[in-house]
């Protein structure tokens, strides 16, 4: 359970440094400066895939669980879940954008711009109620057994950036990510 747990806010930790990072590149973007827009792209096109395929459907199984003890959370983990399908369709939607910016499609500044902002928005906001509300509860009451179904039901998938066999693809994200890192 613990390393679960422990899985659980490292993969928020990343999610939250890319977020950052897609944050200060919407910034550049914004002023008029250079953004790296392939940088944007690889950044929503991992958040699209590693969490919506793995991390998310692993804290449904586990918030279902979490109301089967504890039915007070039943608002609040259904509001999470309907987060987790805004956060894929909000993330659908700019990678569309960033894809037809990365292509030389000339799109309108202010889709992009909103697409980043309601995708930062929702995805900040619960990043920080699950670390806030939901993932010490969980630790507090779910049994062995419900962390054993939550692994069942949702295999750990490799993670193609933060894993031990990165994808070759990430490979600038990853400099991105190491630079950024010494200089803090």
């Amino acid at each position: 359970m613990s390393d679960l747990i422990d899985l659980w806010h490292a993969e928020h930790r990343h999610f939250t440094r890319l977020l950052d990072l897609l944050e200060r590149q919407l910034a550049a973007f914004h002023a008029d400066d250079q953004p790296n827009f392939e940088l944007m792209h690889d950044v929503v096109s991992y958040l699209r895939y590693f969490p919506d395929r793995y991390h998310h459907p692993r804290e449904d199984v586990a918030f279902a669980r979490l109301v089967q003890r504890d039915p007070e959370f039943k608002p609040m983990v259904d509001n999470l879940m309907q987060e987790h399908r805004v956060i894929a369709a909000a993330g659908s939607e700019l990678l569309r954008y960033l894809e037809q910016v990365v292509d030389d499609v000339v799109i309108e500044r202010a889709k992009v711009e909103a697409a980043a902002a309601t995708y930062l928005v929702y995805y900040r906001r619960h990043l920080a109620l699950e670390d806030r509300d939901i993932v010490p509860r969980a630790q507090q009451l779910l049994t062995p057994q419900d962390w054993a179904a939550v692994v069942a039901a949702i295999p750990h998938g490799v993670d193609p950036l933060f894993g031990e066999d990165a994808d070759a693809r990430y490979r600038e994200l990853r400099r991105q990510i190491a630079l950024e890192s010494t200089e803090s």
